[in-house]
């Protein structure tokens, strides 16, 4: 027996030793995979050596002899920071995330294989400008000579996975397609839409998604948008049998990575800037993640010529930033530009239309999943675009139909890669209108000033020019009552340059007033972002680059100022939430991280919004309220009383205290007064893959405490969760601030850091200037450099 157990301890003893060595093993491995600081390295296709200083924070100076050789330095650096980045981002574009994840990504993969972006990309790049075709080319050129010289070991990821596929011209697009489409959600609105309004019937329905009344003036943000008007009506046809649709679709933060609301961005003119030249900020508010999207670069070219800012990981070129002459940023227009489309079956494989009947152009995906059986699905497509219902029924709806949706982003000749080029080399204001006019796809709204003084927005995208109908519901498609004819023209946008007020902004609000033309779309985000920044920038007549960044920092909510009257004026509740609503007493509405009424706020109305909805007989999951629809039932008498009963919304509110005060009280103790925002509300930034592996998942997770929500100008927007906690998914990843009174006048500051790797020490050392405000200066390279590159043509590096 004892003799037993000797070989027993042994074999356990050796089994231990051999897991301690593979873990060694691959800790080693993945300590290899960090990239050096000094090095000489060869880069294939170069016309000259390449210099690349790197700052105390890993930051890159690329001083290059031409442009295709710093797309080619840029594309190395990404990679050598980000590759596993740039790779999830290309196979969640093309519907290969359960390659490497397993079944769990099956739906995001199927929801891309449908869209098919892939095709839709490689015929896009065969049609650009070969300018835009070699910058494509140069810089899939320096990403492929960091995946030859470092296989598997191009990331700590890849030592499992092994070693990336080569990076083609065409992958680059993806980026763009990507964000074509999670920057233009109207289409599942309208699918929410049609699956709750039998439920709601038209007055409640409208309700939902209230009218907008905001003035949509860029160069007047301090005007008050109007009172929230009473509902109006939405009708469509009816459209049952949602749910299995809806539920195959990726959301978010769980399988996609952008929601739909998104950014701020400001400038002056040289009459209202300090510095006698215009000002520009810029902040891009998408779903966190780590590493953060963004990546900063400054690149110098001959001639003065310089480009700092914000890049994108897997794309050539400067997307918010400035070159030496001007500085440009992007805001999400939120204009419609999908609609959805019932047809009407005619027959197997075809579909009715009003010239007659027509086959479905279809083709066979087959996704390969790790650790399971491939999948194989079949997807059709319409003149109009996919079929979206075959996601959940692929033998056609019990009613004889099929839902397909229309996308002006998935059209075909985008050439929004030729107008970040052009952009990028633009030297002034008709120059950014004409590169605007080339960006084809997102929808946004590009901020642009110049050395000269001149400021202007210009509207980017294409807007379906739409024939008897408005894009609210999902509309028939076999009559032609509601088809798209054609796009608007570039003219006909609502552009805005050098206005009389010297300030122009946008925070993803309406951009021209109620019934304008050209008709935009039905529905907006509130105003409250937008009316803060016209605030603030009233106050600072004469303004500096250091007030702009306090304005990105702002953390008061107008919605709350808005609203609090209300709450305070609920009868006082009859529990513990009699002293929550009396520290509401005399608040402003700051969300700032050491006050307890934030949380007291946000709690209150989650809670009186899952009434409202519980009330209406809807599902939880069926519709989320948002703040646009909870101002309008506790502004609106009319609203209010469809919503919360002839009493008003009083009594559901003094309840709400108190359930409020009962959910949180076993988390953040008994006494609200005790309560602080910035325990309750924490930035997290996550690994896309390693969040779901335990241990790790903690291990790479990047956290900080944090102020605002999702109606300040800081933007912080979360996820009510269990636990009472109100996780902050959602913000500015990345802050600009752009003087051109000097072309070194560039501040700038990402949300983790810029390595991709959880072992870099630019893993996350930027948060704690994101968390404060502060923000890095993108000029030369002052001291002594954190890391020297140099970066030479194959002849001379093998010479």
């Amino acid at each position: 027996m004892r003799k037993v157990l000797r070989w027993t301890g042994r074999i356990l003893a050796g089994l231990a030793g051999i897991v301690l060595l593979a873990a060694g093993g691959l800790l080693g491995a993945a300590w290899w995979t960090l990239p050096a600081r000094e090095a000489s390295l060869p880069l294939p296709g170069l016309s000259a050596p390449i210099e690349v200083a790197l700052d105390a924070h890993g930051i890159p100076r690329i001083r290059a002899a031409t442009e295709e050789d710093a797309w080619a330095a840029l594309g190395w650096m990404h990679a050598r920071d980000r590759m596993f980045q740039m790779e999830m981002m290309r196979r969640g574009a093309a519907g290969r995330l359960a390659e490497v994840t397993g079944a769990a990504a099956l739906r995001a993969d199927r929801f891309m294989r449908l869209l098919g972006l892939v095709p839709r990309a490689e015929a896009d790049l065969a049609a650009l400008p070969a300018e835009t075709r070699r910058a494509l080319e140069a810089y899939a050129a320096g990403v492929n000579a960091w995946i030859a010289a470092r296989g598997r070991f191009s990331a700590p990821e890849f030592i499992l996975l092994g070693a990336p596929e080569p990076w083609r011209p065409a992958d680059s697009l993806l980026w763009g397609k990507v964000m074509g489409l999670w920057l233009s959600g109207n289409w599942r609105t309208e699918l929410e839409r049609a699956r709750v309004a039998a439920a709601l019937g038209p007055e409640r329905l409208a309700d939902l998604w209230p009218e907008d009344r905001s003035p949509g003036r860029p160069d007047e943000p301090w005007r008050m948008a109007e009172a929230p008007a009473d509902a109006g009506r939405l009708a469509g046809p009816a459209l049952g049998g949602l749910d299995g649709l809806i539920a195959a679709l990726p959301v978010f933060p769980a399988d996609a990575p952008l929601p739909a609301i998104a950014s701020n961005a400001w400038a002056v003119a040289a009459e209202r800037s300090a510095t006698g030249a215009p000002l520009l900020a810029a902040d891009p508010h998408l779903g966190y993640s780590a590493p953060i999207l963004w990546y900063l670069a400054r690149i110098e070219l001959p001639g003065g010529r310089v480009l700092a800012g914000a890049t994108a990981p897997g794309v050539p070129g400067i997307v918010i930033g400035r070159n030496e002459r001007i500085a440009w940023g992007f805001t999400t227009t939120h204009s419609d530009t999908q609609d959805v489309f019932i047809e009407r079956l005619d027959g197997p494989g075809h579909y009715r239309t009003p010239e007659g009947r027509l086959p479905f152009r279809e083709r066979e995906e087959v996704i390969r999943v790790r650790w399971g059986s491939p999948v194989t699905m079949r997807v059709r497509e319409t003149h109009r675009g996919p079929v979206v219902s075959d996601l959940d029924a692929p033998e056609g709806r019990p009613d004889g139909t099929v839902v397909t949706v229309a996308m002006a982003n998935l059209a075909p000749g985008d050439t929004a890669a030729a107008g970040l080029m052009a952009l990028n080399a633009a030297r002034g204001i008709a120059d950014a209108r004409a590169a605007a006019r080339l960006i084809t796809s997102p929808a946004q709204n590009l901020m642009v000033a110049d050395a000269e003084g001149a400021i202007a927005m210009f509207l980017t995208g294409r807007m379906p020019r739409r024939r008897g109908h408005d894009g609210a519901m999902p509309a028939p498609g076999w009559d032609g009552s509601a088809a798209w004819d054609g796009f608007l023209a570039f003219e006909e946008m609502p552009h805005a340059a050098n206005p009389a007020s010297g300030v122009l902004a946008n925070a993803n609000n309406r951009v021209a007033p109620p019934g304008a033309e050209p008709f935009l779309g039905r529905d907006w985000y509130g105003d409250w972002r937008f009316r803060r920044i016209g605030d603030l920038l009233a106050a600072a007549p004469r303004a500096t680059a250091e007030d702009f960044a306090a304005i990105q920092a702002d953390r008061l909510s107008l919605f709350a100022r808005e609203v609090l009257p209300v709450l305070l004026a609920a009868p006082r509740p009859t529990s513990g939430g009699a002293a929550a609503q009396a520290l509401l007493a005399g608040w402003q509405g700051e969300m700032t991280g050491d006050r307890p009424q934030p949380v007291i706020f946000h709690a209150t109305l989650g809670r009186f919004g899952r009434a409202l909805i519980e009330r209406a007989g809807l599902p939880g999951e069926a519709w989320r309220p948002g703040p646009e629809f909870l101002r309008h039932v506790l502004l609106s008498p009319e609203a209010g009383a469809r919503w919360c009963g002839e009493q008003g919304c009083g009594p559901l509110l003094s309840a709400s205290f108190d359930r409020a005060v009962a959910d949180l009280a076993p988390v953040h103790g008994p006494d609200p007064a005790r309560w602080r925002w910035e325990a309750a509300h924490p930035a997290r930034f996550e690994h896309a893959v390693l969040r779901f592996i335990p241990g790790l998942g903690a291990l790479t997770r990047i956290a900080t405490p944090s102020a605002g929500d999702g109606e300040t100008v800081n933007r912080a927007g979360f996820r009510a969760e269990s636990g009472g906690v109100f996780g902050n998914v959602h913000g500015a990843g990345f802050r600009g601030v752009f003087d051109l009174a000097h072309p070194d006048g560039a501040l700038a500051v990402i949300a983790t850091g810029q390595s991709g790797h959880p072992m870099s020490r630019h893993w996350a050392d930027m948060l704690p200037l994101w968390r404060d405000g502060a923000m890095l200066r993108l000029g030369p390279l002052e001291g002594a450099p954190g890391g020297r590159l140099r970066l030479l043509p194959a002849a001379v590096a093998g010479g």
